[in-house]
């Protein structure tokens, strides 16, 4: 069993579904409203979790009810939160979506996540030492991710780097970081004026771009690969990209084949959509290679 140690944030998300996404000043009647645990660093623990991975939280919550609740989760889908510490006084953070014509829209209040700062990572390093990969995202503090990547470097230890949400980064980030998996906005902040195709030439097999349903492609070192996606029927998008990282961390720390890693993580998130909720439609291990 291969160890996942994350790096990033939990929140709790409030979802509403409606037939309508409201435009600016619009009040439109929703269908459904519902509390559930996200977060892109926790929903990443989880999928890699349910993958079949020994997984290891490293991040922080808020000391109320949404906190409580968030590590109950943690436990219940086998996540180690020995590293996931309650903020005093501090609000865990949410993530506020609507689920309406197909898609989503969420805004994210990082609250408790913008304490995992690089001394609160740094109490952790032995753990990181010992990981065969470690997931990042950017949730967190800028200079945490910074941080990260220079300590994975310095320990030699494997780093996937999801930079979502879109910001720029370091080319020092890039540099140390083994895999990036922007999507096509999140490529377009990352390499500003660069051709997603120039950008994955000069990154080979360390830059994936991930298209949804078209799913994802890469620059092997002589030519550009798109492994495809599968087609389902689509209850709800939301974490399939988490569940995207989390199958391709698991696919690559087992040794898998770049291509091989990416069917396993396009299949998985495939998979995560035909159910409602970040975490609620996040596959096990025998679903996956079940339905491959």
């Amino acid at each position: 069993m291969v160890k996942i140690v994350v790096i990033g944030s939990s929140s709790m998300d409030l979802v509403v579904t409606s037939d309508q996404r409201p435009g600016a000043g619009e009040t439109v009647l929703g269908r459904s409203f519902k509390t559930v645990p996200g977060g892109k660093g926790a929903n990443q623990a989880v999928a890699a979790a349910r993958l079949g991975a020994e997984v290891y939280m490293i991040g922080c919550v808020g000391d109320d009810h949404y906190g409580a609740a968030i590590l109950k989760n943690f436990k219940q889908n086998g996540v180690d939160v020995t590293n996931v510490e309650p903020v005093t006084d501090t609000e865990s953070g949410t993530a506020h979506i609507i689920l309406a014509e197909g898609d989503n829209s969420i805004v994210v209040v990082k609250g408790a996540n913008d304490h995992v700062t690089p001394d609160y990572v740094k109490k952790s390093k032995s753990l990181i030492k010992q990981a065969n990969m470690v997931l990042i995202q950017q949730e967190i503090p800028e200079e945490t991710v910074e941080y990260v990547s220079e300590l994975c470097k310095e320990l030699n230890v494997p780093l996937l780097l999801n930079p979502a949400p879109a910001r720029p980064l370091s080319k020092n980030v890039i540099e140390n970081a083994s895999y990036i998996t922007p999507n096509e906005h999140e490529a377009a902040v990352l390499f500003d004026g660069l051709a997603i195709e120039s950008a994955l030439k000069q990154y080979p097999n360390k830059v994936f771009i991930t298209e949804g349903k078209a799913g994802a492609r890469y620059f092997n070192g002589e030519k550009e690969i798109t492994v495809p996606s599968y087609t389902v029927e689509v209850t709800d998008t939301t974490g399939a990209g988490d569940t995207f990282n989390a199958a391709l961390a698991v696919a690559l720390a087992e040794g898998k084949s770049i291509t091989e890693s990416l069917q396993f993580a396009n299949r998985a998130a495939s998979l995560s959509v035909t159910k409602f909720g970040a975490q609620g439609g996040m596959p096990n291990r025998s679903e996956v290679e079940a339905s491959l």
